[in-house]
């Protein structure tokens, strides 16, 4: 299976490569590099609007992608899945296209301690704007959501809960389905920010009943630069344009400008046409490969390197939650974060090092910043022991 991802078949300074940050994003297989070439190869063209044979040939791939999102994240129906660059811009795209017409002062947003930037900072402009006030559920030493204070959070003014599924920086799995039901007992609605699950596990949004979901094509093994939002129809066709232009528009004069049906209704301009069919590519690829089988290897990998890092003298995991994937978030004592990704990096060992686009969970546990290692499924318990032998070597440099 490694074999079909090219990029790990290379060495960097003459040892093998090992890449341990999937977290920030995951390595696309042939399959999908091969799907993207023939788009440029043999039928680039605009989507939607030629009647010729390429725009024809392009359009049925990039519409194909719609159809398999739907049915990867399970959900009703194509109208309901938005395309986008990332899920950076559907988090915007909700909070500024639902929040600004469906939010008031005084309104409270209820997110959580370990969000990323992206999950903070849409709302806090919305907030900005509308007058609605932002609330955070605070989080314990393991890196969990403590819930009798999400609980104390909810109110009647409750209007909104924007959370993430899977933190990036921690690895804990929150318990989305019951913070959904909880939110809908009092009416308020519900984004996931998936961007960190959907490479982990299943997930079911109908199941769920979540109003939103979020991802990035980049995670889960599929070019950069695509995005998926799913929304409920009522909602999609309830909410106003984000952006204008392009497919968006059904007709338009000087005094008046009628929008296209969901969902292009949020998709102006023309998008990463390649990307998306890449991104259809990457769901083949994982449906072909077995994902549950991906899903249990991976699981094998987190206990495992869970046991060989905790015996490593001065290091100190971040994020030790009972419930979470495979991200190894660590301090050596004494020695930078920075200095570590270095000093692995001449070891071929690719990690993520700094706060991670997570500030407010680095000043929760009192640190600048952490050394992440994430996984994904192609990789093995050989390159654990060798990111294990790299930090002993960091070890030794800092004795």
């Amino acid at each position: 299976m490694r074999r079909d991802f090219p990029v790990l078949q290379q060495q960097v300074y003459g040892k093998p490569l090992v890449y341990l940050d999937n977290a920030a994003t995951s390595q696309a297989p042939q399959a999908v590099i091969d799907a993207m070439n023939r788009f440029y190869l043999e039928y680039r063209s605009n989507v939607h609007r030629g009647v010729y044979h390429l725009s024809e040939r392009a359009t049925e791939a990039y519409e194909g992608t719609r159809v398999k999102v739907r049915k990867f994240l399970n959900v009703a129906s194509d109208r309901e899945i938005v395309f986008t660059r990332g899920a950076t811009e559907s988090i915007n795209l909700v909070a500024h296209s639902y929040g600004r017409k469906f939010l008031r002062e005084g309104d409270e947003i209820v997110i959580s301690h370990m969000e990323h930037h992206s999950n903070i900072v849409p709302w806090q402009l919305v907030c900005g704007m509308t007058g609605a006030v932002l609330k955070v559920i605070p989080i314990n030493d393991r890196g969990e959501l403590i819930w009798e204070e999400f609980e104390k959070l909810l109110g009647p003014k409750t209007r909104f809960v924007s959370i993430v599924h899977v933190s990036n920086s921690l690895g804990t799995i929150n318990p989305v389905k019951r913070i959904i039901d909880r939110a809908h007992e009092i009416g308020a609605k519900v984004l996931l920010d998936g961007a960190q699950a959907v490479s982990h596990m299943r997930v079911d949004a109908q199941k769920l009943d979540c109003d939103f979901f979020a991802f990035s094509g980049h995670k889960l093994f599929g070019a950069t630069g695509t995005g998926v939002l799913y929304g409920k129809s009522e909602l999609l066709n309830a909410m106003p344009p984000y952006q204008g232009g392009g497919d968006m528009i059904k007709l338009v004069t000087f005094e008046k400008t009628t929008w296209n049906d969901l969902p292009l209704k949020f998709e102006a301009g023309t998008p990463n046409i390649a990307g998306f069919i890449g991104l259809g590519a990457a769901i083949d690829y994982l449906e072909e490969l077995d994902f549950e089988a991906a899903i249990r290897h991976e699981r094998e990998l987190l206990v495992y390197g869970t046991k060989v890092l905790s015996t490593i003298p001065r290091l100190k995991l971040i994020g030790t939650a009972e419930n979470k994937t495979g991200i190894f978030s660590f301090v050596l004592e004494n020695i930078h974060p920075h200095d570590v990704a270095t000093i692995l990096d001449r070891e071929g060992i690719a990690i993520r090092a700094g706060h991670h686009c997570t500030q407010p969970v680095m000043q929760r546990f009192n640190i600048p910043a952490t050394s992440r290692a994430s996984l994904a499924f192609y990789n093995t318990k050989e390159e654990i022991d060798a990111l294990a032998r790299g930090i002993y070597k960091v070890l030794e440099i800092f004795k």
